[in-house]
């Protein structure tokens, strides 16, 4: 019988629909432990990519700090958790030197000073600006290892995203769902969604949708010939602000560096635990942004992780192998 000593990777999300996400990459979902005095999550279990994986949610509330707990509560429940990864998505930062679209995936990986990501809301208000304090470690190195093997495949060959959301979607609902539930919505939207407008053009609040927006003042981008997401390698802002102004997404990329993305979460785990960050790319960060690509950017960032896992060999986790009750 598996015991919690059994698990030695670490999935986080922050939101439902994201742990959902993983929770159907799983190859195998295993029967769920007795909780533990003291630990408020409820966790899922399985098997993915060779490894067993223990799955947690954050409580409905958002940002570094209720991260910090769940993560701590998760490393007090499964002491031989090794690896730490956080799933789920983010608003991309697109540039002319990253060609980031919707439904893309960013992966933390060091960039100058930074370990991979830096807390950008975390500092001093000088006379001369804002200084930021604080650092963030770097993953750790066999994580960096796996990540950089990945990449270079990629320059060979397609990522395995396509074939893993793919998969997830014929699944469909298990046995006594109500009709119409299953998974269609990770399914990709139509790429004429994925509209990119000026960074100094916003949009009107009293509008629900971008279909008034004025399209002169869309950014022209070069059409791609794939749909598959891309993998983007480099430096992730976390913050406890929710970015929805352009104007100011750029400004703090001015500050900070290189940035792909913003995101909420990883400055609480990595602050005690080093851990990897994979967002799917879900808005642009800008008021424009919307939850039409939130559920297949989840649905990337998962097979993104899923996919890296396969580079990460199981026996360096130490880890049993409990028997599953099946795949979902």
């Amino acid at each position: 019988m598996a015991t919690h000593e059994d698990y030695s990777v670490a999935l986080v999300c922050a939101i439902g629909y994201e742990m959902s996400a993983v929770r159907y990459m799983l190859d195998a979902e295993h029967p769920r432990l007795a909780a533990k005095d003291g630990d408020s999550n409820i966790y899922i279990l399985g098997q993915l990519s060779g490894h067993n994986v223990t799955l947690a949610c954050l409580p409905g509330t958002q940002g570094k700090g209720a991260a910090a707990t769940v993560v701590t509560n998760m490393s007090r429940t499964f002491p031989r958790i090794k690896w730490r990864f956080l799933v789920g998505i983010g608003g991309g930062v697109p540039s002319a030197k990253h060609d980031i679209r919707l439904g893309d995936v960013v992966v933390s990986m060091p960039e100058g000073p930074y370990g991979g990501v830096v807390q950008y809301d975390l500092g001093k208000d000088k006379d001369n600006g804002f200084q930021l304090k604080g650092f963030l470690a770097s993953p750790p190195s066999l994580l960096r290892n796996a990540v950089e093997m990945m990449r270079s495949d990629h320059l060979l060959q397609d990522s395995k995203a396509e074939e893993y959301i793919s998969a997830m979607l014929k699944r469909g609902p298990g046995p006594g769902a109500r009709k119409g539930r299953g998974l269609s919505q990770y399914a990709r939207p139509p790429t004429d969604t994925d509209v990119l407008f000026d960074p100094d053009y916003p949009h009107d609040p009293t509008c629900s949708t971008c279909e008034d927006c004025d399209t002169t003042r869309v950014v022209p981008r070069t059409e791609r010939d794939f749909d598959s997401p891309e993998i983007h390698y480099g430096l992730i802002a976390s913050g406890d602000r929710v970015l929805k102004s352009a104007m100011k997404r750029d400004k703090e990329v001015q500050q900070l560096g290189d940035v792909l993305c913003f995101e909420m979460e990883a400055a609480g785990l990595m602050t005690d635990f080093s851990c990897i960050v994979i967002r799917g790319i879900s808005d642009y960060a800008d008021s424009h942004k919307n939850d039409r690509w939130h559920h297949y950017a989840a649905a990337a960032a998962a097979a993104c992780a899923k996919e890296l896992l396969t580079y990460v060999d199981p026996e360096k986790c130490g880890a049993a192998n409990p028997s599953s009750s099946g795949g979902k």
